[in-house]
């Protein structure tokens, strides 16, 4: 892992040293990682997770209960089934209707497992979408505070061992975060306290 990351570093430093050969280079470094979390779309893609992940957990609830009480209802008709007191006939026809009982649970406990996975896969699908369009709108916004500011070169400063050495005054992170801010609406949902796993691997 060093030795990739100290070939990414000397990758940027000869670049900046080909710029500079022919032009004089101006660079910025950025934390991706400080602009994602401070953005305030996140915070509203979380709450929008939270929303689908509780309604997801409501309907496997329900599914779940609506499984335990046909469970319980075999239950019974396997009873009713040994019961001496009444008619042969009428036994074979509750052992008959435990059998039904019994296949439709199968295909019912079947049935959940395939909802829970489908709903772990779309929520999982939905975060990435929703982390990708995050780091994607934070990347433009950061091309257009470089080209504003006359940055030739933005380093990212919160991936570990790239940036050696920065100087505070070159790091434009608030400057970025406070432009994607500025369009937030007043009040910003915040999340349900349930825990998320947007992705945080920037760029």
């Amino acid at each position: 892992m060093k030795k990739i990351n100290w070939l990414i570093l000397t990758l940027v430093l000869l670049t900046a040293t080909a710029i500079s050969s022919s032009a004089q280079t101006k660079i910025a470094t950025v934390d991706m990682k400080k602009i994602f979390t401070g953005y305030w779309k996140k915070k509203t893609a979380e709450a929008a997770l939270d929303t689908r992940k509780a309604e997801l957990r409501r309907d496997i609830k329900d599914m779940a209960d609506g499984l335990e009480k046909d469970q319980a209802d075999y239950k019974k008709l396997l009873e009713q089934a040994s019961d001496p007191a009444i008619s042969a006939d009428e036994r074979d026809k509750r052992k008959q209707a435990a059998a039904s009982k019994a296949k439709d649970i199968n295909s019912r406990k079947v049935a959940l497992e395939q909802y829970q996975r489908q709903a772990e896969t779309q929520l999982a699908d939905q975060s990435q979408r929703m982390s990708a369009n995050i780091v994607a709108e934070i990347q433009k916004a950061v091309a257009d505070k470089a080209k504003a500011g006359g940055y030739t070169l933005v380093f990212n400063s919160g991936t570990v061992e790239v940036v050696v050495f920065a100087d505070a005054s070159t790091d434009i992170s608030d400057s970025v975060l406070a432009q994607l801010n500025a369009g937030a609406p007043i009040d910003v949902s915040k999340p349900a306290g349930i825990p998320l796993n947007i992705s945080t691997n920037l760029p």
